[in-house]
């Protein structure tokens, strides 16, 4: 099982490879509840619950999610 540094880490590199903000792909993994297969499909689809939770976790008015820009006062 993983511990909290390595899963992370390991969220981190995914964000980065995807070109997502870190703050969406945390909350990705959260409502997958850390199943990858699960992340990949929210993550190609979309999730108005991942968006919400992504800005509580930052004061940032704009993330991005792959190539869309993602505004704060749109969620």
């Amino acid at each position: 099982m993983q511990n909290q540094q390595s899963k992370v880490h390991h969220v981190g590199e995914w964000a980065s490879l995807r070109n997502t903000s870190p703050e969406i792909a945390e909350a990705i993994f959260e409502v997958a509840k850390f199943d990858e297969k699960m992340a990949e499909k929210i993550w190609e689809n979309g999730s108005d619950e991942v968006l919400t939770l992504a800005f509580e976790k930052t004061d940032k008015d704009s993330l991005f999610w792959g190539e869309q820009t993602i505004e704060r006062k749109n969620v």
